[in-house]
């Protein structure tokens, strides 16, 4: 139990630490002045007070001072939003306490700590959610002594009039995620990679025209800069590792595009190879996979005059071709947006997305060891992105639609077939990810906070999960280290951030 609340504080930031010390400073200021903190204490604003009673009405917060003899505390038809961890802890002789009408959704745990003559309650007129952060007032609801007044849930919407204190929650039902740091600034992509037990991150960063590589600190328990390739205009940085070369291919909107190596003796990225881009006009995505023992990147193109190019990996120092050459072109005229390679009942596909057109589908032919135009996907338009995952062995598809909803499609008849439509508007990615059994989807949009939504396993669908905020997402990248999960956001216009996902058993 103590570890789990160690957990909460960390990732919440400094908010307990910060009310713990407040309150005792004040407790010793009250315990050493003696009569003296009595004399000094002034009603505040808006409040009428005696000498056992203090009753305010249409204020904000709880006064921070207020004689430890004080009975009776009332603070009604007030904007009070939050009641914190011990807040009336200084009030030992409480016995009455009104809060009602006031703006509360939760309470916080052990908020009504240090109150053993407490005999009323009233939280009437607040709007409180019927979630996993209100579990501990469900729980004390529950065992205390006091009368409460009834508390009805104002939410979510299948709990609205039901009382809070007859909503039992399974233990083990609420988990949570937090925020755990603010990571560089604006940055396009993040991708994760592992050489020598040591774990990177390239990150594309067009505002200082650079490709940034930071190392994970084992013992700092964060990521630090290891080194920075600079370019012009960069927008994607994707690493590939084949046999002994640790490659990172950088796109450029001007300028071409390049591969890097890794230098043992330099400990540094070198440049390694220029791409060969004839036809590529605006780089928009690069997508990196192996076909049997060969290894292959396409490199999407969004402009009007591009064509999407499929480049092989080819290793021949007899001939002085060692690196990356084009291979094939696919799309041509669309516009293409994104790419995304799936293996699925032993074949193997290249799903290309277009603002133009609906999304295409291309067969990996075994015999001419090129893609085929295969089928398109029906009643997708405007996607922007796509993302491939598995959920209990089915294959699923995640396409972002900048106008209307976006979609989630499975593999089924050899088919994808659309299972569920999530709102979207000006959305630009939608990413799965997967920590432990547990499946999430992250819809990033450049007008409203990110929407984290969790797979249900018995409707096979996604729910709404929880808010997160990253100004103009551009992706959601995962990392498991160190027994620690963390999810990287890149955010095109602003700060980019990291999260860590903390397993926190709120029932508790």
């Amino acid at each position: 139990m103590q570890n789990n609340k160690a957990h909460l504080s960390f990732f919440q930031g400094s908010f307990t630490e910060r009310t713990y010390t407040t309150s005792l400073s004040v407790a010793l200021l009250c315990f050493y002045a003696g009569a003296e903190c009595k004399r000094n204490f002034k009603c505040p604003s808006g409040c009428t007070c005696t000498k056992e009673t203090i009753i305010c009405v249409g204020t904000a917060q709880i006064p921070r001072t207020i004689p430890n003899e004080i009975n009776s505390l009332s603070m009604v038809n007030g904007s009070i939003a939050e009641i914190t961890e011990g807040m009336f802890s200084l009030m030992p002789s409480l016995q009455l306490l009104l809060l009602n009408a006031n703006s509360l959704t939760t309470i916080k745990d052990d908020a009504f700590s240090g109150l053993p003559h407490l005999e009323y309650l009233d939280l009437r007129g607040n709007s409180f959610q019927c979630i996993c952060e209100n579990k501990w007032l469900m729980t004390w609801l529950k065992n205390t002594n006091a009368t409460v007044s009834d508390v009805f849930c104002a939410g979510p919407n299948d709990m609205k009039g039901k009382r809070l204190n007859d909503l039992p929650i399974p233990p083990g039902e609420c988990i949570s995620t937090g925020k755990k740091d603010l990571f560089i600034s604006r940055a396009m992509s993040a991708d994760i990679f592992s050489f020598k037990e040591d774990i990177y991150i390239a990150l594309a960063a067009p505002n200082t025209n650079s490709c940034v590589i930071m190392e994970w600190d084992h013992i700092e328990m964060n990521f630090r800069k290891f080194d920075n390739i600079t370019g012009k205009s960069v927008v994607g940085c994707k690493s590939v590792l084949i046999e002994n070369h640790v490659l990172i291919l950088v796109t450029q909107l001007f300028g071409g595009s390049h591969i890097y190596k890794f230098d043992d003796q330099q400990n540094k990225f070198t440049k390694f190879q220029t791409v060969e881009v004839f036809n590529i006009s605006k780089p928009n995505d690069i997508e990196v996979f192996q076909i049997e023992n060969d290894w292959y990147f396409v490199i999407v193109d969004s402009s009007k005059a591009g064509i999407s190019t499929l480049y092989k990996w080819m290793d021949q120092p007899e001939r002085n071709e060692t690196g990356f050459y084009s291979y094939q072109f696919l799309h041509e005229w669309f516009r293409d947006t994104d790419a995304e390679f799936v293996e699925v009942d032993g074949k193997s596909y290249l799903i290309l997305i277009s603002r133009s057109q609906p999304p295409v589908i291309y067969l990996w032919n075994k015999s001419t060891l090129k893609f085929v135009l295969h089928s398109e996907i029906p009643n997708v338009d405007d996607v922007v992105a796509v993302k491939a995952f598995r959920v209990e062995g089915d294959l699923y598809l995640a396409m972002t639609c900048y106008i209307g909803d976006s979609k989630v499609l499975k593999w089924a008849n050899k088919q994808f077939t659309e299972i569920q439509a999530l709102p979207s508007r000006g959305a630009m990615i939608l990413q799965p990810f997967t920590f432990s059994d547990r499946h999430y989807l992250a819809l990033g949009s450049d007008y409203s906070f990110t929407q984290i939504y969790l797979w249900d396993v018995e409707t096979k669908t996604f729910h709404k999960f929880k808010d997160i905020y990253v100004q103009s997402p551009r992706s959601f990248t995962v990392l498991t280290n160190d027994r620690r999960n963390f999810i990287f956001s890149p955010s095109f216009k602003g700060k980019s951030m990291v999260f860590e996902h903390i397993f926190v058993d709120l029932s508790l």
